[in-house]
């Protein structure tokens, strides 16, 4: 039986005086869960100006989140119809005490399924309302995290300066050491990075600004299991896999994501760099079919994913997760 398309709401508002309330709503709400400082009630809050959210009654009509112990946060019934769509997508990106993990992927691709061209053009693929919500992410997260492919061929500074919030701390995978200290995301500054490489390679000296990280691999592919232990032993809980496809695919075939998001923009490439790329399955039976939630992103429609499950020589395989990236 076929699941049924699911309903693709109205645009995602990305400015006026009600976005931003929103989005510093969902910043508080972040902090506090951080802090552990959420009540152990269900409860309601309103935007403040001050502290971003106030705790008000559950019924009262300025109530813009929820807040419950077993479910985490939730748009509150009261909210504005024009910032639903806003608190409906990061709210429940939020963790609902500190130290919880998340692992999330993000791609954006044309109709026929490709990150960039041929040449490796791929600024911008999507539009300004995705490049906006990937900042939101960024906020939203302990580590952002890329493939030196993606450094190479875009030169990213992997920042929050479209939006509200801290910057990540950035995480490069380059396995061989192969990436010039020239990139801007390892010169300027702009926030803690680790350059992470295989096991041996730490020794080459320091990348520009950033700090070595050396994780365990095998036949130059590091081990993504024990870098995201790495990462959560620095507190780093919650990482925002940005990119490239195939990093976010390695990711995902090592069953280590959480959440998958896609933003499919109506433009065809033809040829180029594919986006997601998995072992071959020889049934649709053996195929992934997650359950998604849509958006629409100016001209682009999202597709939040989750739970991604274990694809085949994912979680379930005895097999240490191996990421494929240059």
């Amino acid at each position: 039986m076929e699941q049924p398309s699911p309903a693709v709401p109205g645009p995602i508002p990305s400015q006026g005086p009600e976005v931003a309330a929103a989005w510093s709503a969902i910043l508080a709400a972040l902090r506090l869960a951080g802090m552990g400082h959420l009540p152990e009630i269900p409860s309601a809050f309103a935007a403040d100006a001050a502290a971003g959210l106030r705790p008000v009654a559950l019924t009262a009509a300025q109530a813009l989140v929820a807040w419950s112990p077993e479910a985490g946060w939730a748009v509150a019934k009261a909210a504005h119809s024009d910032v639903r769509s806003v608190l409906d997508l990061y709210l429940p990106l939020l963790p609902r005490y500190p130290g919880q993990s998340i692992t999330l992927g993000h791609l954006g691709q044309s109709l026929d399924g490709y990150i960039a061209t041929s040449r490796g053009e791929s600024c911008f693929v999507t539009g300004p309302e995705n490049i906006l919500h990937l900042h939101r992410l960024r906020a939203l997260f302990d580590a952002v995290l890329v493939g030196a492919e993606t450094v190479a061929a875009d030169d990213p500074r992997l920042t929050t300066r479209l939006v509200p919030g801290d910057n990540p701390v950035r995480v490069v995978l380059d396995p061989r050491r192969r990436l010039p200290a020239d990139h801007r995301v390892l010169q300027d500054g702009a926030a803690p990075t680790l350059l992470v490489c295989a096991e041996g390679l730490a020794g080459l000296g320091r990348p520009g600004m950033a700090e070595v990280l050396a994780v365990p691999a095998s036949d130059g592919r590091l081990r993504l299991d024990a870098l995201l232990q790495a990462l959560h032993r620095r507190g780093l809980w919650r990482v925002f896999v940005e990119g490239g496809g195939m990093t976010v695919s390695a990711f995902l075939a090592a069953g280590l994501l959480d959440r998958l998001q896609v933003a499919v923009t109506p433009l065809l490439i033809g040829e180029g760099r594919r986006g997601l790329s998995l072992p071959a399955g020889t049934a649709l039976g053996d195929c992934l079919r997650p359950s998604c939630r849509v958006f629409r992103m100016g001209g682009d429609i999202l597709f939040d994913c989750e739970p991604i499950g274990c694809p085949r020589g994912g979680r379930s395989n005895p097999e240490p997760a191996l990421a494929r990236v240059c």
